[in-house]
This record gives structure tokens, C-alpha cells and sequence, in this order.
């Protein structure tokens, strides 16, 4: 029997070139964080001590004032939020998500409304907050911000994101500008980047990580920046944030995935990576109607990405189909398939497990030419992918 767990308890044993998504367990967590967890489950301590250590190491890694551990990325942009609304009220957290005064407007770019599993909206209003969209989708000017901003505003929230509008928007430093000028602090969703100062650097009031993706951490979220305002989100879990709250193996663990991070080779880890890279690319080139193209992360993380464009009358498979043959196969490849309407998917290598890189290698190769062996083109309906899309969680569990 395979020694793998997934295999034992009846899962598949997926290799995941997707990135660093939640859906898939996020990432490969690092030994310094598995040791500092299993130190810790056996012990009991006073969660609000060891949070104030959390804090310590936060703020040397980010550059904020102070900083703690809560349930995810998501978890922070609302209890962020929240603070921000009822500031040290600790009524005002009781009685969340209901807001008296009504100073809970939020304010963020329409470009950056996206989802990452859930709207960022929804993040926000499970805070008490009232979204306030501001500009189009592709286009938020300074005159959208400024005359947005009234006394109901409470906050405003700028995401960090390769599902955002990467054009035509304000950036970190205009965002801030603005809001700053008004007394508005500003909230930045960073939750899949790798440097851990800049936002701060940049004049955000609160930065959010996760601390289970690039950082290789369990699951949890970081909130780092200034102190009132980080206090402010920390005492809702005195409210809305009891049901995000973390335990001393989450603290613990993203402490030690912190310090593991300030030794971690990541020029080593780039070269690897590239490694991988090239090896697909030699697997790829040369193939009838397949483009592979190395590119920079869109969001300036130091990491690169494949894009495998599929043209299907000489590939003779759809680039959805490929992804999904991928995926069905063994052992299932997972994909970035976020785009592939535009007929292209990618590969990221930064989930993989020495020797990996060859598996998936291997599977490119055998799908590619088992639909060069095709009579006809391997082409299903486009459409399929959005009618079916939801039809697995819709039969959960069965």
C-alpha cells in the first residue's frame, strides 16, 4: 500500500501546478511550521499572551506597529472592517453585524470586487460594512475616490490580486493619497503576495496575508499595520470574529513560518522553479498547435508561470478539454485554469514535490498525444464549463 495519506483514507492523490489555492489545501507547509504545531497541541497557554508574541513577529517581518493571527485572509478583511466601524466599542462589537451610527460605508475600486473563492464584497459586509463601488470596472478616476468619501466613510479596501483589473484603476499610492487627506484608512487585501513590507511601506493603515499560501504556513490569516487600528479588529473576536478564531497551533505554527521565512533560500527556490519551467517547455516546444510561454507573476511576486496556449485544429483538443483530461487523469494533473475560456491555462511550480516536475511532464505529453491520435478535434461545448461548474458542490457529500 502507498504510504501516501491521500491514497489510504480514499482520496486522490492530485499534483497541483495551480498555485497557491485554498481549494487544493493552499500549500506544502514547512517543517519549522509541522514541529511548532506539534509542540504546542499538547500544552495549554493563554491565547491573548501568546497572540501579543505573535504580534512581536509580525511587526519585524511586516514593519507595522502590531499585528495578530486570525482565521484566514478573508477572516481579516472583516474583522478589519469591523474595527474600523466601532473602533474600541465593545457594544458596538456585540451588536455587529448591525451598525449604529451608520459610519460603515467601505469603499473600494469596482475593478477589484472579485472573488476569491467568495466576493470580497461579502468579506466586507460580514463586517457590518456597506460596500461603496467606485469607478467602473476598468476605470476608477481621483474624482470617483474623493467625492465618494463623506462622513459615513469608515475605510477604504484596496486588493492585491491576479483576479483584478490590472489597468485603468488608481494605485496603491494614489488610493492612499486620497483617503488619507480625508482621515480614511486603508485596508489592504494582500493575501497571495510575497513581499510582506511594501503595502505598509506604500501608507496602508492594515495589510492582510495569508499565512498558508507563498508563506507555507498553516491555515490562518495575518493583520499587521497600526496599532489602534489592528486593536480595534483584534476585539472583534469578543464578536463577529469568534467564528474565525484560530487555535494556539495556528498562532504558534505562523509564528514559526514567519521566522522561517526570514532564512528561507528564495533565490534557491526561484532557480528550481525555473528548472521546472524549462523542462515543460522542452516537453511542449515543438508540438503541433501548442505555445508555451514563460511570464512574470502579474502582481510582481518573484516568480514566473507557464502559459500553455492551445490552438485546437492542430492540438486537436480544446484548451479546456486538455485541462480536464489533465485533471480526470493518473495521476490528476490540476491546472490554472482561471482563464481558459481565451484558450490558454498555466502552470505554476511552486506546489511541487521533487520529482513532480517530471510526472507532469510525462502527463503533458501522453494527453497531447493521445488528441494528436484523434480523428476528430477533442472540443466540448464551452458553455459546458459554466453550466456544470457548480454541479459537484450542488451533490456534496455525495
Amino acid at each position: 500500500m502507498s504510504d501516501d495519506i491521500r491514497t489510504k483514507i480514499g482520496l486522490r492523490p492530485i499534483i497541483n501546478v495551480s498555485g497557491t489555492m485554498t481549494g487544493l489545501g493552499a500549500s506544502i507547509v514547512v517543517p519549522e511550521a509541522i514541529a511548532a504545531m506539534t509542540s504546542i497541541l499538547p500544552q495549554f497557554v493563554e491565547i491573548n499572551d501568546l497572540q501579543r508574541k505573535a504580534s512581536e513577529v509580525i511587526t519585524r517581518l511586516t514593519g507595522g506597529e502590531a499585528g495578530f493571527v486570525t482565521a484566514s485572509c478573508s477572516a481579516g478583511i472583516s474583522l478589519a472592517v469591523a474595527g474600523a466601524i466601532t473602533g474600541p466599542n465593545l457594544l458596538a462589537i456585540e451588536k455587529l453585524p448591525d451598525v449604529t451610527p451608520e459610519r460603515n460605508e467601505i469603499l473600494v475600486q469596482m475593478g477589484h470586487v472579485v472573488s476569491y473563492g467568495a466576493p470580497v464584497d461579502q468579506g466586507i459586509r460580514l463586517g457590518g460594512g456597506k460596500p461603496i463601488l467606485i469607478g467602473q470596472a476598468t476605470s476608477t478616476h481621483r474624482y470617483h475616490m474623493e467625492q465618494a468619501i463623506n462622513d459615513k466613510t469608515a475605510a477604504a479596501v484596496y486588493v492585491v490580486s491576479h483576479h483584478v483589473v490590472d489597468y485603468g484603476l488608481l494605485n496603491l499610492k494614489e488610493f492612499v493619497e486620497i483617503a488619507h487627506a480625508k482621515g480614511v484608512p486603508v485596508i489592504v487585501d494582500a493575501a497571495s503576495e510575497y513581499d510582506l513590507q511594501i503595502f505598509l511601506a506604500q501608507g496602508a493603515d492594515i495589510a492582510l496575508y495569508s499565512g498558508h499560501k507563498f508563506l507555507g504556513g498553516p491555515t490562518s490569516g495575518i493583520v499587521a499595520g497600526r496599532k489602534d487600528l489592528v486593536r480595534h479588529a483584534y476585539l472583534q473576536n469578543m464578536g463577529i470574529g469568534r467564528g474565525m478564531k484560530v487555535g494556539k497551533e495556528s498562532i504558534f505554527g505562523v509564528m514559526a513560518t514567519l521566522e522561517a521565512w526570514e532564512k528561507r533560500d528564495h533565490s534557491g527556490i526561484r532557480e528550481r522553479e525555473t528548472g521546472y519551467l524549462n523542462l515543460w517547455k522542452q516537453t511542449l516546444d515543438g508540438r503541433p498547435g501548442i505555445t508555451a510561454l514563460i511570464e512574470p507573476d502579474p502582481t510582481n511576486n518573484p516568480l514566473d508561470r507557464m502559459r500553455v496556449i492551445v490552438s485546437p485544429q492542430e492540438a486537436h483538443i480544446t484548451a479546456w478539454d486538455l485541462a480536464g483530461a489533465l485533471r480526470k487523469g493518473s495521476p490528476p494533473i490540476i491546472v490554472r485554469d482561471h482563464e481558459v475560456e481565451h484558450h490558454y491555462f498555466y502552470l505554476d511550480p511552486c506546489n511541487l514535490h521533487p520529482g513532480q516536475e517530471t510526472i507532469v511532464a510525462n502527463r503533458l505529453a501522453e494527453e497531447l498525444d493521445k488528441a494528436r491520435a484523434s480523428n476528430e478535434i477533442i472540443a466540448s461545448p464551452i458553455e459546458d464549463l459554466s453550466r456544470h461548474r457548480f454541479d459537484g458542490m450542488l451533490r456534496w457529500p455525495d
